[in-house]
């Protein structure tokens, strides 16, 4: 279910922003450390009833909590701290317009799920002024610009990849829409000469660094409207986040490119397939962590090069023996495989117990994230607000940021 509250907007973007940045910065000790990659947690030192209770659960437990760790209950201060993460980061539904019918060639080539989340962008953007002219911002085939351009208003979509442009142009012709496909790097220096300020520009689930330049070019630019739906904070070229706003520059919160995954860490969407895929891969990673600090003596996280799927078909003394050849470890002879593999799946499941911890911080980080971008916007002129396009199992990514010029 959606929330209940109202989409944030005006003083509510900074006070919000305000409560999150003290409650990150609170709380750092909690989610900075991650299980995967340390043997005890420093927080278990200061909450041993919590990190007993949490180590003793199967990983079925933990993966039945992973959407919804609010819910699970856990010693303390794990209420406390779920309700106070659920209080901030609630935002409730933007108002949406139906779309009536629609036709039937709109839908070619787009996935099912990836349908809906379109339908649910295109009906929420209820600007003040009528559109004059839609801008798809790595736009791949265009369907999201097709649906808004449907009914007449011009359309411009950019995209780098030149297949999908000419793909996107022959469907819009098809339709025979006023449309543009251009292939365009929008990350190069000449990226800027597309926008113009009759443009409401629009960006569906564009990574890093893609959509962030397209508020720092919109906004410079003069564009009318903006509508973001923010994905993949962590793609960006830089080492650490560069905030956006006078309030995060401020801030005495520092992220890395590895903190900003953490409100990716939501999955919905993966079947049993690679669930099982990605548990194994998982569970022989651990246990070769275990051996590893074990031979080179160094109670220390070794990283280790990612391999294809088809090593999980190999045996895992094999597994064990070529990532150990990769890191120029030379392992003993009389190892115990069964009992080594055995210990990996224990510690995954005492690892997904222990991030459902991290988990209750992954919304309010991302909110975090997405109003250093609204109030950016206020800075440069326009009037923002922030609210849900779609329910979570839709897309965990279902936050949208529309702006408008003052």
């Amino acid at each position: 279910m959606l929330p209940n509250d109202a989409p944030l907007t005006g003083s509510n973007l900074l006070q919000r922003f305000q409560a999150l940045d003290g409650f990150l910065l609170a709380n750092q000790a909690l989610w900075r450390p991650k299980p995967f990659t340390v043997l005890e947690l420093p927080w278990e030192h200061n909450h041993p009833e919590l990190a007993t209770w949490l180590r003793r659960r199967s990983l079925e437990d933990a993966d039945a909590a992973h959407n919804s760790p609010a819910q699970l209950d856990a010693p303390a201060p794990f209420p406390a701290l779920a309700a106070r993460a659920a209080e901030l980061a609630a935002v409730g539904e933007l108002p949406g317009t139906p779309l009536g019918a629609l036709p039937n060639l709109l839908t070619v080539d787009v996935p099912g799920r990836k349908w809906q989340q379109i339908e649910a962008f295109a009906s929420r953007l209820a600007f003040a002024e009528a559109p004059r002219q839609w801008l798809d911002w790595c736009a791949g085939k265009g369907h999201l610009g097709r649906l808004l351009a449907r009914h007449g208003t011009p359309l411009l979509s950019l995209e780098f990849d030149n297949a999908l442009v000419e793909d996107g142009q022959r469907l819009s012709d098809r339709l025979r829409l006023h449309a543009h496909h251009r292939q365009q790097d929008v990350l190069a220096p000449d990226a800027g000469q597309h926008l113009q300020p009759e443009h409401t520009a629009v960006a569906l689930h564009a990574c890093g660094d893609l959509h962030v330049r397209l508020l720092q070019l919109a906004s410079t630019r003069g564009c009318r409207q903006l509508a973001v739906a923010p994905c993949c904070y962590n793609r960006i070229d830089s080492e650490h986040y560069q905030p956006l706003s006078q309030a995060a520059q401020q801030s005495a919160l520092q992220l890395s490119r590895d903190d900003l995954r953490l409100p990716l860490a939501e999955t919905v969407t993966a079947g049993a397939r690679v669930r099982r895929q990605r548990d194994g891969s998982m569970a022989r990673r651990l246990a070769f962590d275990l051996l590893q600090r074990e031979v080179r003596g160094v109670d220390a996280y070794l990283p280790i090069p990612s391999v294809p799927p088809t090593w999980l078909d190999k045996s895992f003394a094999d597994y064990c023996r070529e990532l150990a050849a990769l890191k120029d470890l030379a392992l003993p002879d009389d190892l115990d495989w069964p009992q080594l593999e055995s210990q990996g799946w224990q510690r995954l499941a005492q690892v997904r117990n222990l991030e459902l911890v991290r988990g209750l911080f992954r919304r309010p980080m991302e909110l975090w994230l997405l109003l250093d971008r609204a109030l950016f916007l206020e800075e440069q002129g326009y009037r923002a607000t922030l609210g849900a396009f779609c329910a979570t199992h839709m897309t965990p990514r279902n936050l949208l940021l529309l702006a408008e010029r003052i």
